[in-house]
């Protein structure tokens, strides 16, 4: 994530030199998140949202229920469900569109994953199931 540059910006109040930085939104997404109806938050410092103010811009909307996925399931993702839950929050979290890193001594993050997200998450469905509940 360091190598591409994905958390270098000049500051979070500004998008100066985001697009095309190694830190803006993939390609295939932009359309979507620069729709008009997406919200984007300032970015989370560590793992999880309790340093940006993402609770605040939903709650601002009337938002309660959150769909969750990424590619760090056991750092990102939990974190934030965590979180979510907590701020009282209904989550799913998309386990066909979340992943996580392997590691020979450690193991697997996202299958240990798996299990937290049946334990704590609203839900734990595939993309599918998803957008036919959407």
């Amino acid at each position: 994530m360091h190598d591409i540059n994905m958390f270098d910006r000049s500051g979070s109040l500004t998008l100066d030199g985001f697009n095309e930085s190694g830190a803006d939104w993939l390609e295939q997404y932009k359309a979507y998140i620069d729709d008009g109806d997406a919200i984007v938050v300032s970015p989370h410092k560590v793992y999880g949202p309790e340093s940006n103010d993402l609770a605040l811009q939903l709650r601002k909307r009337g938002i309660s229920k959150v769909i969750l996925a990424g590619m760090s399931a056991n750092l990102c993702v939990e974190a934030h469900m965590r979180e979510l839950i907590e701020d009282g929050f209904e989550d799913v979290v998309v386990k066909d569109a979340t992943a996580a890193a392997q590691h020979p001594e450690l193991g697997d993050g996202y299958e240990s994953d798996l299990v937290n997200f049946g334990f704590i998450s609203s839900g734990v469905l595939e993309t599918a199931q998803v957008v036919e509940a959407l």
